[in-house]
């Protein structure tokens, strides 16, 4: 059983280039203070490390 990552979008990817908004995207974080559960599994993390700046990990 894989235990679960809390991601809370906190800046906009608005003037970023079109890669990392379609990552954000990806992940499920389409709006400012949205926090989505995802699965701690290699490819989502590192999703999340190309979009680290723009996130906050934890609750």
């Amino acid at each position: 059983m894989t235990d679960k990552i809390k991601v809370t979008l906190v800046k906009s990817g608005i003037g970023y280039n079109k890669k990392i908004r379609q990552t954000l995207r990806g992940l499920g974080l389409t709006k400012l203070h949205k926090t989505v559960e995802l699965e701690n599994t290699a490819p989502i993390r590192g999703m999340i490390r190309k979009v680290l700046f723009l996130v906050k990990l934890g609750d």
